[in-house]
């Protein structure tokens, strides 16, 4: 059996969506910037897409500019809000994905900006009280904080922190690329500046996502300078021809997402419960990071497991892929690194001589893969326990 349990890091892609795809890869090829009915038709197309992503967050399409994915996104936000606004402060957490937290150190090195950090406990919680103090003591500021952490699956809850941001005229910006297509967004409600998305995490394609760009901030701010300059495109936000296939494929994705999102969390949830079960009950001393086992503070689709400190913990994902089992240690963007964990290595008390594995579900996945899975660790550890006596 082969288990693919790696949907954190990027999603099979819809069959729905590649068919949506397909016309604008072989019949409707015009560019978008030409003025020719070739051109407006793929226009129209695009559009449409941006309709449809805008109406599902409850938003405007003026509100929604397609970029590469959710890091061109992040860095959109983040650069373009510091340079427009004249911002010299930072708020964010050693717990976010390296689109955020790689930015904003590069421009802390550089004098750009002075960044802060958030203070986290044992379980990757954010101290709140110590975000209202920096936001206190610098209250024109950019915070950023993913909505949904990527290795640990913590959930922020956004209206407090926007709330936060407002009372202190800070620009708020979210990472909601492990969320999008999974919670509902409604974005005349949510006190938020900034979001993201990543069709990949969504059953959609690779290379394709958007920013959601309030045209007046929270703070009362207006928009934020274009991060890639060159043609007019994206309203003068974001220059290169359009991913056109990719943006239809976006909205297609997202739209079959919201369609389905009950259904499939029903389901998903229950796979991530039988594995939360079935490894306490069959595997002793086995621990969850941060707070991927509660079910009402963390995502239904990622469950960071800690297993029992072994000889063999620098090769459990080598066995498990060995086993025909994919998973991974952390984000796939730092896979085949040397570093480890960045999120795992700032949780306060955190044993690094243990294995950590993240297993991240889709609608895809199937009890019997996670049996399987469950099954596999347990003989590995038998293995090894055998070998030692």
């Amino acid at each position: 059996m082969r288990a693919y349990l790696d949907n954190a890091a990027t999603t099979r892609l819809d069959p729905a969506v590649l068919e949506a795809m397909l016309p604008l890869m072989t019949e409707d090829f015009g560019n978008p910037s030409s003025i020719h009915a070739h051109g407006r038709k793929v226009r129209t197309v695009i559009e449409r897409a941006r309709k449809t992503v805008a109406t599902l967050l409850h938003t405007s399409p003026a509100e929604i500019f397609f970029t590469s994915g959710g890091t061109e996104a992040d860095n959109t936000a983040i650069r373009g809000s510091i340079e427009t606004y004249g911002l010299k402060h930072a708020i964010t957490s050693p717990l976010e994905h390296h689109a955020v937290l790689h930015t904003l150190e590069h421009l802390a090195s550089r004098g750009i900006i002075k960044l802060s950090l958030v203070e986290v406990d044992e379980k990757g919680r954010l101290n709140l009280a110590h975000l209202e103090e920096l936001l206190r003591t610098h209250p024109d500021t950019l915070v950023s904080l993913m909505h949904g952490n990527n290795e640990i699956g913590n959930l922020l809850d956004l209206e407090t922190v926007g709330n936060l941001c407002r009372e202190h005229n800070a620009v708020f910006h979210s990472d909601t690329v492990q969320t999008m297509g999974h919670y509902r967004h409604d974005l005349q409600q949510l006190p938020v500046d900034f979001i993201v998305g990543s069709a990949h995490k969504f059953h959609g394609p690779k290379g394709v996502g958007f920013l959601y760009a309030n045209a007046t901030t929270k703070s009362g701010r207006g928009p934020i300078h274009p991060f890639v300059h060159g043609g007019p495109q994206e309203r003068n936000m974001r220059g290169g021809t359009e991913n056109v296939y990719g943006i239809v494929g976006l909205a297609k994705a997202l739209e079959i997402a919201y369609a389905e999102m009950d259904q499939h969390r029903q389901y998903i949830e229950s796979l991530k419960v039988r594995m939360i079960d079935q490894l306490r009950e069959k595997l002793d001393g086995v621990a969850f990071n941060g707070s991927s086992d509660d079910l009402a503070q963390s995502l239904y689709t990622v469950l960071n497991v800690s297993l029992p400190s072994s000889e063999m913990s620098d090769m459990l994902l080598f066995n498990l892929d060995i086993a025909g089992i994919s998973a991974s240690g952390g984000s796939a963007c730092t896979s085949g690194s040397n570093l480890g964990s960045h999120v795992l290595s700032a949780l306060p008390g955190n044993d690094a001589d243990r294995g950590a594995i993240r297993f991240s579900f889709s609608k895809y996945n199937t009890p019997e893969e996670v049996d399987y899975v469950v099954n596999t660790l347990v003989e590995l550890f038998q293995r090894e326990q055998e070998a030692v006596k």
